[in-house]
């Protein structure tokens, strides 16, 4: 007896040759719709699913597959005499194999100006269906989602090597498949009824690439990347040169992204071990790195760089001359690329920089479960500033606070920034006290610190910090007010001529 093969694809990629193979192994073909089209076009025999239901798709293809003689053939357990017998007293044929990949509604997510109608239309029901019956029922029925195991199947049936344990490795592919469609589905739902936080949280991701290794050589990683686009996104990222990215270079390269995105003006960035070690803005981009650069320029060895503008000849010329692991820029000149490709080992990444950040959710993974938390995107606004010392910061110090600000919220915590001229010269980061992470910036910073703003990332639980400041010839504070002891650190800016400027907000990162 012949066995069958009902196919149905959105994805017709090889389908015709597949059928053909099938057909040559002696499967009968039942299909669907286009599907069936596309195969008979082929010339390759195969037979409409009304002809097996004796009843007609109906509600424009909605209902075609739903239907126990699909069905009683995808579920029964041959192995199980009380099954068969049941198939042959209702005149169904078992169904050997599916081949089954569903409506595209990744694909119809994306679309410019796509109605919800047009959404909703493409949630595949009788795919997913079929495709969980077959699975479910691997020891009995084959089923294939994806066109790149075709030929690999085709090859264990010609070979009589079909066996039930490659069945079932399919059916787990099939069940990430219906995961990740499904969960898709829920995120678009759970955004069109503002759900922010839902009983249950469902996400996926799509595979990018293995990695090497993880953070050490002896773990194991990976690189995935959400299904819809995100602007900014490294996983959107074109690779021009160099070796794989690291696990580590992906860390790395992902905070000096969202550094450089708060900067408007030509700005350089670098990072080492998700800490930025330099940050400068000028008006070129040459400039722009220069002072990123001079910022630390022992830290940097070894770092990451991204460039918010184009990558010309001279910033080209600067950036070889150290050892980085990567840069990044929205584009690179031709000059550029001659200067960079002939070191082996940089890895130069080309990115967009000119689309706005989505609104984004932060996962951070603990024992036994998750902390799900809204990214800290909150800009600050200048009518949230308030001055709570005598003298009130000059038009040159607000606009270094404000750099620092920006700084700060990206350094782990407990983390001070100084900042001058559009340029970061000392940073104080993840310590577990704030006058430490105070007295490691102003120490990096040496006599350049005369003058500086000083940005912290929380507010000062004793006034320790603004008496280093003063040493240091610090002149303006700017941090997020709050402590109970607030006024002892505004007595100390007082008492040495310190403007100090509160945020209201406090950038805490762990």
């Amino acid at each position: 007896m012949k066995k069958r093969a009902l196919i149905s694809v959105s994805n017709k990629e090889n389908i015709e040759t597949f059928a053909k193979g099938l057909v040559e192994q002696d499967y009968e073909i039942i299909s669907t719709g286009g599907t069936l089209t596309a195969i008979q076009d082929a010339g390759i025999p195969a037979r409409a699913v009304e002809t097996v239901t004796d009843f007609p798709e109906i509600l424009d293809g909605r209902v075609k597959t739903l239907h126990p003689f699909i069905h009683g053939g995808l579920l029964a357990d041959m192995k199980n005499p009380a099954h068969a017998e049941q198939l042959k007293g209702h005149g169904i044929k078992a169904i050997d194999m599916v081949v089954v990949n569903l409506y595209p509604f990744k694909q119809t997510l994306a679309k410019a100006g796509v109605s919800e109608a047009e959404i909703v239309e493409n949630i595949d029901i009788g795919g997913p269906t079929m495709l969980r019956a077959a699975a479910k029922n691997f020891s009995n029925v084959a089923v294939v989602v994806d066109p790149t195991d075709y030929e690999q199947v085709l090859a264990d049936i010609k070979q009589d090597d079909f066996d039930e344990e490659k069945r079932k490795q399919l059916a787990a592919k099939v069940f990430r498949h219906t995961a990740h469609y499904d969960a898709m589905i829920a995120s678009y739902f759970a955004e069109q009824t503002d759900e922010i936080f839902p009983e249950t949280y469902s996400v996926t991701y799509e595979k990018v690439q293995t990695l090497r290794y993880g953070e050490n050589p002896h773990q194991q990683a990976a690189f995935y990347r959400e299904p819809q686009h995100v602007a900014m996104s490294l996983a959107a990222a074109k690779q021009l040169h160099g070796k794989e990215l690291s696990f580590n270079n992906i860390q790395d390269a992902n905070a000096a992204l969202e550094i450089v995105s708060e900067y408007d003006g030509p700005t350089a960035v670098a990072v080492k071990h998700m800490n930025p070690c330099g940050i400068g803005s000028s008006e070129t981009i040459a400039d722009a790195f220069a002072k990123a650069y001079a910022a630390d320029s022992t830290s940097i060895f070894g770092g990451i760089v991204t460039c918010n503008r184009e990558i010309d000849r001279d910033t080209a010329q600067q950036l070889s001359e150290i050892f980085l692991e990567i840069v990044i820029a929205p584009s690179f000149t031709a000059d550029a690329l001659e200067i960079l490709t002939k070191k082996k080992n940089i890895r130069l990444l080309e990115l967009p920089m000119d689309e706005s950040v989505e609104k984004t959710q932060k996962i951070s993974t603990v024992k036994g479960g998750i902390l799900l938390q809204d990214s800290d995107t909150k800009a600050l606004s200048m009518d949230q500033l308030t001055y709570p010392t005598k003298r009130q910061p000059t038009e040159q110090e607000i606009n270094d606070l404000l750099f620092a600000w920006k700084a700060v919220k990206h350094v782990k915590s407990n983390a001070i920034v100084l900042a001058k001229d559009n340029q970061t010269i000392g940073i104080g980061a993840g310590q577990m006290n704030r006058i430490g992470a105070a007295n490691i910036a102003i120490e990096q910073a040496g006599a350049e610190a005369q003058g500086s703003a000083l940005a912290s990332d929380a507010f000062f639980p004793m006034p320790d910090t603004v008496e280093a400041a003063a040493k240091a010839g610090i002149t303006a504070i700017i941090q997020p007010g709050g402590s109970k002891r607030d006024q002892d650190s505004i007595d100390m800016c007082n008492k040495h001529g310190i403007t100090m400027v509160y945020t209201g907000m406090r950038h805490f990162k762990h």
